[in-house]
């Protein structure tokens, strides 16, 4: 069965792992594009747009990790 096309902001929530309304924040601020529908205004993010999202996140976390070599005195933290 193929994957939908567009997903609600709980099923991005699912698939990063993390709430609705850190989603929600991440659309509004133009981070992940979305589009809004119906009469009552629900977020759709196309499931292409969550995968250059990740991509971005990805590329981004290389060049802090590139930029922040890490030191054995930050083992064990966990930054979130």
């Amino acid at each position: 069965m193929a994957s939908p096309r567009f997903l609600t902001l709980a099923d991005v929530a699912e698939v990063l792992n993390t709430s609705s309304a850190q989603v929600y924040a991440l659309v509004r601020r133009g981070d992940l594009p979305a589009i809004k529908i119906g009469g009552r205004g629900q977020w759709r993010v196309e499931g292409s747009e969550l995968e250059k999202y990740i991509e971005r996140m990805y590329d981004e976390t290389k060049t802090f990790v590139t930029a922040h070599p890490f030191v054995e005195s930050e083992a064990g933290r966990d930054d979130g």
